[in-house]
């Protein structure tokens, strides 16, 4: 396996993404998916001696980078901690930090896991299947694909990788398994799925969506996603930054309805003449890469960042109400 400092990752968006999440020097920061460090270095030369940034990342190699060797960062200011963004309310609470300024989640897979062909994320190199973010618990992708059967392998490749030939890739994946020689290893999956997907599109290596829905699967993204947004309302103090970067449609659609969903004000129909709950968040942008960076970084392509700012008025209404329903 690679050492966590051979491998370099590219921050995509790196100073739009800064420039949006911080807006007091004096803050607290927390980077939910510490990766390489791009985004949280750039963060701390934005922060007074009274700031603070708080990383934290699933991957056990990301948090070793951090600590460790050439690539490790040193600052008083600054602490990474082994964990998902799912579970970060747990890990500030440990720390006692109650509420944050900014929270940044650069989701999706970054270059030194897709480099690595120990970690089983790319077709582009031949390596155990093994796909884990956090190769510390969980089950791999090779041992899902041992035991899966036709309707699960199904749902999975359909659903997350949205691959319009998806069960005649599970129908091949338990033929094989059923033969005596399931598949273990990245080169053995890409084969099987190019015999598989009769038709290709322009561009693109036809096991990608094989490997993008496995890989979402084994991690449960879309899930963790889900669950570090909903502890985002929680965490966030008013006027407080949240920003996501994401790399693909099943990502962004979540956030997207997310933001949207917190962003209105919410009528209760059982009670037509009640005030209605007002709105926890307001959507402030939506962020494309420009073209320079493209052309410098090719996986910046399918880039998308959403930026929303926790609402002051929407948090103090909601206290008053509660006061006046414990007066009640």
């Amino acid at each position: 396996m690679a050492s966590p400092e051979s491998l370099q990752h590219t921050s995509v968006l790196l100073h739009e993404a800064i420039d949006a999440l911080v807006t007091s020097p004096d803050g607290i920061y927390l980077d939910g998916t510490y990766g390489r460090g791009g985004h949280s270095r750039l963060l701390l030369t934005r922060l007074s001696a009274k700031g603070r940034l708080v990383a934290i990342d699933r991957d056990v190699q990301a948090v070793q980078a951090a600590t460790t060797g050439e690539a490790r960062l040193s600052d008083p200011r600054f602490s990474i901690h082994h964990t998902s963004f799912a579970h970060m309310a747990a890990t500030l609470a440990a720390l006692g930090i109650g509420r944050i300024d900014g929270l940044l989640l650069d989701l999706g897979v970054s270059s030194p896991q897709i480099d690595d062909p120990e970690r089983g994320f790319s077709f582009r190199f031949d390596g155990p299947l093994d796909m884990r973010m956090d190769t510390s618990c969980g089950e791999s992708a090779a041992d899902f694909l041992a035991r899966a059967d036709v309707r699960q392998l199904t749902e999975v490749i359909r659903d997350y990788g949205e691959e319009r030939f998806a069960l005649q890739v599970a129908k091949a994946l338990v033929a094989r398994r059923e033969s005596g020689s399931p598949v273990r290893t990245t080169g053995e999956l890409s084969d099987l799925v190019a015999g598989a997907v009769k038709t290709r599109e322009a561009g693109q290596n036809p096991a990608t969506r094989t490997f993008q829905a496995l890989r979402i699967f084994v991690n449960a993204e879309l899930a963790e996603l889900e669950q570090g947004l909903s502890a985002a309302l929680d965490l966030l103090a008013p006027g407080g930054r949240l920003v996501v970067i994401s790399f693909h449609s099943l990502e962004d659609r979540i956030v997207k309805t997310f933001i949207a969903r917190e962003s209105k004000s919410a009528f209760d129909r059982r009670a037509p003449f009640a005030a209605p709950k007002p709105n926890r968040m307001t959507a402030l942008g939506r962020i494309k890469p420009g073209e320079t960076e493209v052309r410098a970084n090719p996986r910046a392509r399918s880039a998308v960042m959403r930026v929303a700012e926790r609402t002051d008025v929407g948090i103090d209404d909601m206290a008053r109400a509660a006061r006046a329903g414990a007066a009640a």
